[in-house]
């Protein structure tokens, strides 16, 4: 029997003459644009693992192709010979485990950033011995087998689940699914994160069931928490508000319009002794921080993680009018002199474009500021130096007068 994915029997997958640039120079994608869909490039199926050639007939190497997708060709390897299997899986997992043990001390992390860790259109979080995989591309979602067998021989978890939704998943012509490749679960998990324990809910939960992009602006925020009220909005399981109230906050509100998320922030704050500090409320956080406005309510903390207010392109406008009133709302419930830290994860959102928008709206509100930290994603989530798209987390630090 044929190996389908050795180099031999792979298809060839040209680009256009004058339209490799880009990728011979260090980018992981070829768009579909670029790449000369022939028949039998339309004929090949999606995720289809291929050699890439450039527009002159020489290799760019191998990458996971689908003709229905704008992005059409991912880059798995310079090496247009390298055998896709486990063993390619295990070698990825393996360079990637020893960056996040020297990066986090505890085995609660993201182990594989996509692109920026060899392996695109998949993610892999990390929660002690269950381990999830976020798939969003044809290709992976082939190869699959071959990354859960890779994750089980270098991890040994005792859970494999692996999910897939969202609109990335819809553009490679993907449904929704989620399956354990390996044990089960029969609830919310705990985990660790700077010597705070919280529970997380990968089955059920948002994307693998918790955010560990934000770990080290969660341990910021709680410095400035000590003996202060902190504001919680967006707070889904607690990640700030948890992390403040064990850092010494003597009063946290934390607002969601999930109950089931709110229910396991409870079950976090009894785990670590702060229930008694720690206030819930179910709602949309503009109109309970307008509420809060009108009751004259302060805090000396408030941070803001809402959801990408900007999915796309055309959404630039409406979004970053949403992060300006934001702004504007969520510092005019702090006390003077405290702290605003307010964040998009939106990669539609520029950097810039996001500051900008955050000083007109903390200016509108009547207030005024001065940052303090300009942050990104924890480094587990490392960036790809060709793929800003990859840099998808901006937050910002400020000060309040």
């Amino acid at each position: 029997m044929t190996d389908p994915t050795s180099y031999e029997n792979r298809p060839k997958i040209s680009m256009k003459p004058g339209a490799d640039k880009r990728v011979h120079s260090g980018h992981p994608w070829a768009y579909s644009n670029e790449i000369e869909m022939n028949e039998a490039a339309k004929a090949l199926p999606s995720g289809e693992l291929v050699t890439l050639l450039r527009g002159d007939g020489r290799t760019l190497g191998a990458a996971i192709f689908n003709p229905h997708s704008l992005i059409a060709a991912r880059v798995l390897s310079r090496d247009p010979s390298i055998e896709v299997n486990q063993r390619f899986f295990e070698r990825r997992l393996q360079r990637a485990l020893k960056l996040r043990e020297r990066l986090v001390d505890v085995p609660y992390y993201r182990l594989i950033h996509a692109e920026a860790d060899g392996l695109p259109g998949v993610v892999v979080d990390r929660f002690g011995d269950v381990v999830v995989c976020e798939v969003s591309s044809a290709g992976m979602d082939r190869l699959a087998d071959a990354l859960t067998a890779a994750i089980d021989a270098v991890l040994k978890p005792a859970t494999i689940l692996i999910r897939g939704e969202g609109n990335a998943r819809q553009m490679e012509g993907l449904s929704p699914m989620s399956r354990f490749a390996k044990g089960g679960l029969e609830g919310p998990i705990e985990l660790l994160e700077n010597g705070a324990r919280f529970l997380a809910d990968p089955a059920g939960g948002q994307k693998t069931g918790w955010f560990y992009d934000q770990r080290d602006n969660r341990a910021l925020t709680a410095r400035f928490s000590k003996g202060g009220k902190f504001l919680d909005l967006y707070s889904y399981t607690g990640g700030f508000g948890i992390q403040a109230a064990v850092a010494g906050a003597t009063e946290v509100l934390a607002i969601d319009r999930s109950e089931p998320a709110l229910n396991l922030l409870k079950q976090a704050a009894v785990l670590n002794g702060v229930e008694a500090r720690v206030t819930v409320q179910r709602g949309e956080a503009f109109e309970v921080l307008e509420q809060l406005i009108a009751d004259k309510k302060r805090f000396d903390v408030v941070s803001a993680d809402p959801p990408a207010f900007v999915k796309s392109r055309k959404d630039l406008n409406v979004g970053s009018k949403a992060y300006r009133k934001l702004a504007r709302l969520a510092a005019q419930a702090v006390e003077p002199g405290g702290i605003l830290f307010i964040a998009s994860c939106s990669h539609n959102m520029p950097v810039a474009d996001f500051a900008t928008q955050v000083a007109r709206g903390i200016h509108e509100g009547g207030r005024s500021a001065k940052q303090l930290y300009a942050t990104g994603a924890a480094p587990d989530h490392p960036v790809h130096p060709f793929l800003p798209e990859s840099a998808y987390l901006k937050a910002l630090i400020l000060q309040v007068e």
